[in-house]
């Protein structure tokens, strides 16, 4: 892959944008700082301005979707605005970045439009980068990007996965369980019911279930969350509501949601929330590939023919107090994106 100087990678930038508060809900602020601050000169170390058209899309709940495109965009760079809460303020300690949004996902904005100014340099165009809302809250940005804008051939997206060039990720079903039971005292058990003894039989039931085993995906697995019964100590549950986040293979997507019907009865309500389905993607010689386990805006964006995933960082410090980069993870990305873009467009090995 191609060398370039380390002058391209602009760390006063980066802290710039890592001193804004983006948590989700909050990005429209950091998408109108970004708006106007990367057509200046001298960003990424090049002197003169940018020449792409930006483009602002209104979400539809207070937050925008940026569109930086170079002629004819055949190839989008894509990744999210938002980060998920708390703010936690940056700190460069030699050659790592700390800070909320530092891997997840604003080193992919930074490493993405590096490359975009790098290309626009060297005289390649048709390209775009593509910047969403709300990816940490239910990919809202991708959703109404999906419904209103045009696709193009392909669509590369930035998440955290170690430079890896994804091959394929796992799908997400999400369901809200509420179980009945029947209050009484404590004392006297036999009087009532109690929905936390059902729920844990429940989950025994789904402990023990056998889910399909995916060649390439492996173990669907499964979390609760949003636990909550009111009952006093003393008191038989006569409720308790929970939510369970499948995470879900080619092989069991269809299973998951058979086996989550055969388990509600009389006691026990289900309400299938859906969620994305596992994915494969379109992925580049000569890059690393690996399988992940986690969720991105990819799935949404149904308008490109070809869609592929790759990112600096690791997702093990996303969403930590501990998250950082590494600035030789952003220099490995952009040349990565480098080589993609020049392959795609131009046809360069």
């Amino acid at each position: 892959m191609e060398a370039y100087t380390n002058n391209y990678i602009d760390l006063a930038l980066f802290k710039e944008m890592l001193e804004i508060d983006s948590t989700s809900g909050k990005e429209r602020e950091f998408a109108l700082f970004l708006a106007s601050r990367l057509l200046q000169a001298d960003c990424c170390g090049i002197q003169e301005a940018s020449k792409c058209d930006v483009k602002q899309y209104e979400v539809g709940d207070g937050t925008l979707n940026l569109l930086f495109s170079w002629g004819k965009p055949r190839l989008y760079f894509c990744t999210h605005l938002d980060t998920v809460p708390p703010y936690i303020a940056p700190r460069f300690e030699h050659d790592k970045i700390y800070g909320r949004g530092s891997c997840d996902a604003k080193a992919q904005i930074l490493s993405m439009y590096t490359t975009c100014r790098i290309l626009e340099q060297q005289g390649i165009s048709d390209f775009a980068l593509l910047l969403l809302s709300g990816e940490e809250t239910g990919s809202f940005g991708a959703k109404a990007y999906d419904r209103d804008c045009e696709g193009g051939e392909l669509i590369i997206v930035g998440e955290p996965t170690d430079n890896k060039m994804v091959k394929a990720s796992k799908g997400t079903k999400s369901f809200s369980i509420n179980i009945k039971g029947k209050a009484s005292h404590s004392g006297y058990p036999e009087y009532g019911k109690s929905a936390i003894n059902i729920f844990i039989e429940f989950i025994n039931k789904l402990n023990n279930i056998e889910f399909p085993i995916d060649d390439i995906m492996g173990q669907t697995t499964f979390n609760i969350g949003k636990l909550h019964s009111d009952n006093a100590q003393n008191v038989l549950s006569p409720e308790l509501e929970c939510k369970i986040y499948f995470r879900t293979t080619k092989a069991s997507e269809d299973f998951v949601e058979q086996v989550m019907n055969d388990l509600e009865d009389e006691n026990i309500s289900i309400i299938n929330n859906g969620g994305d389905k596992a994915m494969s993607y379109h992925c580049f010689d000569n890059i690393e590939q690996c399988v992940v386990s986690f969720g991105s805006d990819t799935p949404r964006l149904n308008k490109f023919h070809k869609r592929s995933l790759c990112g600096a960082g690791s997702i093990l410090l996303a969403h930590t107090e501990n998250e950082h980069i590494l600035v030789k993870d952003l220099d490995i990305a952009i040349k990565q994106y480098l080589y993609m873009a020049k392959n795609f467009l131009i046809g360069e090995k």
